[in-house]
């Protein structure tokens, strides 16, 4: 199929008013950033759309880069010839013609004359190119509700653009337009996904992983590098933080309190992305959380575990079904890396009857009494390492690739 543009179409973004010029300057940046690798496309931008012109380029390689931009709801790729009607009904049939049609195969025309001094209206150009397609390809069946193809063309002063797919984007918000955020990443199957939506909703992530060595291998580490690569594909870099967990969570073995251990750890793992957060200028903590999954996620749990920290606790799946978790996770690609069979810190030392229900008071007094908690904290925060993470990071065994460790690089 030939092709000479694409036309991108932004979403709800362009109903914020005065916020709206500050979006499209994040998305028009990020659309740059991901067509560098073409030299040969060119952006160009009008009200509410933009354009990219493909001099020669693949249109299917720039759809596979661009879908990932959040902001940009759907992408059409567009034919353009001369605004003269027979130039038009030239490049109408041609266009169709290279379009694989079923038989029978319905189709409309919609025609826009976005220049009003053109000498025909649009309903006249309706019938002026839908004519022609009629007599050209016996199989063509015209139907007005939800046909097979809907023709669109749109004629303007210079040039008429004509196109009849509409590939749906990754829509949102620019990455970044709403402040920044630290994503708890674990190594499961929800923690990138209540990613993935954080970013869509315009935040900037960055991700905490814990881990315990070496009750944790290497390469539950590398699992977790892998999936902040795969985040990263939608926002050109992510920084991951890696915190040395090991001695914070032995604290809360040997002290009785067996049935409690998981919520010990997630409230200590929560005052840790908290100082993060605070270090880094983040605003919230975005976790994983689905109600009612785990004992840990149900109502009374969520209550007493959030209560570890001020800043606000932002729970994007919550209320999603597992299977509806799972879906999206093969959609953006981090599933299978998700299921692979490396453990991470929460799967070790868990209690065979974790409590539904812990109670706030008795929380808070274990706690204090385990005195060496607050320094073991301190040193896991200190021990943090800090690392860089694009879509084309090296991550050791597990794929035979690396990242390279960079500390407090202001890097969005």
């Amino acid at each position: 199929m030939t092709y000479d543009k694409l036309l991108l179409r932004f979403g709800e973004f362009t109903l914020k008013g005065k916020n709206r010029n500050r979006f499209e300057r994040s998305v028009l940046n990020h659309i740059r950033s991901v067509l560098k690798p073409f030299p040969g496309a060119k952006i160009v931008k009008e009200y509410g759309r933009l354009y990219v012109e493909l001099n020669g380029e693949s249109p299917e390689a720039l759809i596979q880069v661009l879908k990932k931009v959040f902001g940009l709801v759907s992408i059409s790729p567009v034919r353009v010839c001369p605004s003269e009607l027979d130039r038009i009904i030239e490049t109408a049939i041609d266009f169709v013609g290279q379009k694989e049609l079923a038989d029978p195969s319905t189709f409309k025309v919609n025609a826009r004359r976005v220049w009003k001094q053109f000498s025909h209206s649009s309903q006249e150009m309706n019938h002026f190119v839908g004519s022609p397609l009629l007599r050209t390809y016996p199989q063509l069946k015209v139907k007005v509700k939800q046909p097979d193809m809907e023709l669109r063309v749109e004629i303007r002063e210079n040039e008429t653009y004509l196109y009849y797919e509409v590939i749906p984007g990754a829509g949102g918000y620019p990455i970044g337009t709403n402040g920044k955020a630290m994503l708890l990443l674990s190594g499961g199957i929800d923690s990138p996904v209540a990613g993935w939506s954080a970013m869509r909703r315009g935040l900037e992530i960055e991700c905490v992983h814990f881990y315990s060595f070496p009750y944790t291998s290497q390469l539950a580490k590398e699992k977790v590098m892998e999936l902040t690569r795969l985040l990263s594909g939608f926002t050109g870099k992510i920084k991951l933080h890696l915190v040395p967990f090991t001695d914070v969570q032995t604290s809360f073995v040997g002290i009785g309190q067996d049935n409690l251990i998981i919520t010990f750890m997630r409230r200590a793992m929560l005052r840790i992305a908290s100082s993060l957060a605070e270090r880094e200028g983040a605003l919230a903590i975005v976790t994983g959380d689905s109600l009612g999954q785990v004992a840990s996620q149900t109502l009374p749990s969520m209550n007493v575990i959030g209560r570890a920290t001020e800043l606000p606790l932002l729970r994007p799946l919550v209320m999603m079904d597992k299977n509806d978790i799972i879906n999206i996770a093969m959609d953006i690609g981090t599933f299978e890396t998700s299921i692979l069979p490396y453990e991470d810190c929460c799967t070790l030392f868990v209690p065979k009857s974790p409590t539904t229900n812990p109670n706030l008071k008795i929380i808070e007094k274990v706690e204090a009494s385990i005195t060496e908690l607050p320094a073991r904290i301190e040193a896991a925060i200190e021990g943090t390492e800090t690392v860089i993470i694009t879509p084309d990071s090296k991550i050791g065994e597990l794929g035979e690739k690396h990242a390279e460790p960079v500390v407090n690089e202001d890097w969005f």
